[in-house]
């Protein structure tokens, strides 16, 4: 009787919540800008060559608007947990819709956000900054092994630069 009862209830749940029509005139599937693979290399690029300018050995990574990877990038003698952390802290920046270095501000020790640094797979260190085009997140970019999450954010900022205007006017 038990079992009867469970089915019948989760029966219930189910067409409460999911059973209705849509209204008429409302689309059915979302529509939405994401970073090319083209777009991607070209930012993980120009961001890689400009760390590497300025005498860093980085992995750069550049994520699309869900936080998976499209490009990853790294100079041979960047740390071995260089290619991981840039691909996290591009994901944050994406999950989170702000640049990790404001996220490592927000959610210092003794914040309301704090508990923002335990989730898996968060990087709250600057380097990670999201793409934006038109007004929306399109995806994604992260640096690791510069001096410093400052140094991280300038390769970044470079890698945006090289395709903010091919992307804006798209």
């Amino acid at each position: 009787m038990r079992a009867i009862r469970a089915v019948v209830m989760t029966t219930v749940a189910v067409a409460a919540l999911g059973a209705t029509a849509p209204a008429a005139g409302q689309k059915m599937l979302n529509s939405f800008m994401s970073l090319s693979l083209l777009a991607a290399q070209q930012a993980a690029q120009a961001a890689l060559a400009r760390c590497q300018k300025d005498g860093f050995t980085v992995a750069v990574a550049v994520v699309d608007r869900g936080g998976h990877p499209l490009v990853m990038l790294r100079d041979p003698l960047a740390g071995a947990h260089t290619p991981q952390t840039a691909i996290s802290k591009a994901a944050t920046a994406v999950s989170f819709r702000t640049d990790t270095t404001e996220l490592a501000a927000t959610t210092q020790a003794g914040k309301a956000a704090s508990g923002i640094r335990h989730l898996p797979n968060v990087v709250a260190v600057g380097g990670g900054i999201a793409i934006r085009a038109k007004g929306s997140i399109v995806g994604g970019i992260g640096v690791s092994g510069a001096p410093g999450g400052d140094a991280d954010d300038v390769c970044a900022k470079a890698g945006i630069a090289a395709i903010n205007d091919a992307i804006e006017l798209e």
